[in-house]
């Protein structure tokens, strides 16, 4: 698995790109869907991709969840990155 470290303060561009994909994503899921363990799964990989904006979404949407659904919202987000 690559390094998703910051680069001289400023993300990739391939970590801001992904970031703003992941990111879409999450607000997909949080606001059309209703699906809020999709949505912090999404949130949670932009996050780790460089995106503050994402780190304070994932944020919100986890005071709406339960322990088992951040639960599995982690690990769904850890399954991704192991099909990557």
């Amino acid at each position: 698995m690559r390094s998703h470290a910051m680069h001289g303060g400023h993300a990739p561009a391939s970590d801001a790109a992904a970031a703003r994909k992941f990111f879409d994503l999450g607000m997909t899921c949080a606001t059309g869907a209703g699906d809020l363990v999709s949505a912090h799964k999404w949130f949670n990989l932009a996050a780790m991709h460089g995106d503050q904006q994402a780190s304070a979404r994932r944020v919100e949407i986890a005071a709406e969840l339960s322990e088992s659904e951040i639960a599995a919202a982690q690990r769904a987000a850890r399954d991704w990155l192991a099909n990557q």
